[in-house]
């Protein structure tokens, strides 16, 4: 809906912009040739006038000097001394005048000689120190007076040429300012209209918007209430209680929602009951484990004592080797099954957090598992951060103690590093052993799982699978960086 009446006003205002754009066009050309037309008549009068002004200076110096030639009197000779001056810069004013008419830049030329010749004419008169006869004097005024005559001549065509274009120039000037009016009129008319027009169209769909706010509001309410309700549903699911229950049926995509969070919550309810059932039944197998088993496991191992203390004479060599066997197989099943508690344990108890110094946490464990030919060397940006300090222990227990268990020479080299990587740290476990092949990476995480034969080295393959589950428990990753012969690297994320 909103893009409908988005279009209408968009549309509605392309075209009023429209149209005030083409009747301001039209006023602007309506009063724009009025103005051309009202100089190009003030044009026509300046020429006409500036010929007019042309002629009567020349008519004035020529009085002036038929004055000065009857009466001796240099008095009359001021106007052709004015004209001298003045006629010169006339004419260059006129020709910029007439700078778009051929016609009359001809004419003007003409008129420029004829002023040229003119002036050449009366000059000799003017001169006191110089005597003239009188016929040669009457040849000259009978030359000035032709002269005189083409110049009216001349001034007649130009001033007929210049009235034409005052009749025709008057013709188009009348038009425009009687049409300039119209179109203004005109103009403001439809400006009023088109402004009319918008404010209605404007004022109708913003009634529309606030009748859609309303309802939008009304519907958002409602849907705030129903996530509200979900939101809640969300809450009580994370602390456990999975027999809540939302009651929306309408028939929408929150509804939709609703219904499937009832079918989690319930199906949730029925895993975690079997979980909670399965979790009993291994806290049983446990308990049998480490009782039930381990007693029997024990009463065989005395068993196997006993025949070595009180029959050692009678005992063959062959069966000194099997009883040794024995003890060896029976000690090991003693450790799968401690193993295996441990395994079972992860996650299972509840996290105390207190601050830990890796620092300290790592010289206790290689008091325990370190032997005094390896050497650890422990980074200098170890933190001390708040975290369950039995898990973290645990981890580094396992790895410190493979990396003894399994390493190639008598004494080794380990290193503990930590980095930085936001909301957790880095930890870096490295060691100078023989190193582990890319394809098995994977595979030592594995319950029951080791490199080496089981009867020349003590190990459980339960350690790296502990570490792994402590790690995903803490929401970490581990990985391991290793090639044969290059020692290896157990790398593992920690959260702050």
């Amino acid at each position: 809906m909103k893009s409908k009446i988005d279009g209408k006003i968009i549309a509605g205002l392309g075209l009023a912009v429209g149209i005030l754009l083409l009747t301001a066009a039209a006023s602007f050309w309506s009063i724009r040739g009025l103005s051309i037309q009202t100089k190009r008549v003030e044009h026509t009068y300046q020429v006409m006038q500036q010929v007019t002004n042309v002629t009567a200076v020349l008519k004035d110096a020529q009085a002036g000097v038929r004055g000065y030639l009857l009466t001796g009197d240099t008095l009359y000779l001021r106007p052709f001394s004015l004209a001298s001056g003045m006629l010169p810069a006339s004419l260059e004013h006129l020709d910029k005048l007439t700078a778009d008419n051929t016609t009359q830049q001809a004419r003007l030329d003409s008129l420029r000689a004829l002023v040229e010749q003119e002036f050449r004419i009366l000059r000799p008169l003017t001169d006191m120190n110089k005597s003239m006869n009188k016929a040669a004097m009457q040849t000259l005024l009978d030359t000035d007076r032709q002269t005189l005559r083409q110049v009216r001549l001349l001034y007649d065509r130009i001033q007929q040429e210049e009235m034409a274009l005052l009749a025709q120039r008057s013709a188009v000037q009348d038009v425009f300012e009687k049409a300039t009016p119209i179109v203004v009129l005109v103009s403001a008319v439809l400006a009023v209209l088109i402004v009319v027009w918008l404010i209605i169209k404007i004022v109708k769909e913003l009634a529309d918007n606030r009748r859609l706010q309303d309802e939008l509001a009304e519907v958002n309410q409602q849907i705030s209430r129903r996530i509200a309700q979900i939101r809640s549903l969300a809450e009580q699911v994370v602390q456990g209680d999975y027999t809540v229950k939302i009651s929306d049926e309408a028939d929408d995509n929150l509804g939709g929602l609703a219904i499937s969070l009832n079918r989690m919550t319930q199906t949730l309810e029925s895993s975690f009951s079997a979980l909670e059932k399965r979790n009993q039944e291994l806290d049983q197998f446990a308990y049998v484990a480490s009782h039930d088993l381990k007693a029997p496991l024990r009463g065989v191992t005395t068993i196997v004592k006993w025949i070595e203390e009180e029959l050692s004479a009678e005992l063959s060599p062959q069966l000194r080797t099997y009883l040794a066997q024995m003890k060896g197989r029976l000690s090991r099943l003693e450790d799968l099954i401690n193993g295996l508690l441990a395994y079972a344990r992860v996650g299972r108890t509840a996290h105390s957090v207190s601050t830990v110094d890796v620092s300290q946490l790592l010289s206790e464990v290689a008091e325990l598992v370190v032997p005094p030919d390896f050497t650890l060397h422990l980074g200098p940006n170890l933190p001390v951060f708040p975290t369950n300090r039995l898990g973290l222990q645990q981890v580094f227990t396992n790895l410190l103690s493979n990396a003894v268990k399994y390493h190639h020479r008598g004494a080794g080299h380990l290193e503990v590093t930590c980095a930085d990587a936001g909301r957790c740290y880095e930890f870096r476990v490295q060691d100078d052993g023989p190193g582990i092949a890319p394809e098995y990476h994977q595979k030592v995480f594995l319950l029951f799982q080791t490199l080496r034969d089981r009867n020349t080295a003590e190990s459980t393959g339960i350690g790296l699978s502990i570490v792994q589950k402590l790690v995903n428990e803490h929401q970490g990753k581990i990985r391991i960086e290793s090639a044969p012969g290059q020692g290896a690297a157990f790398i593992f994320t920690w959260p702050k």
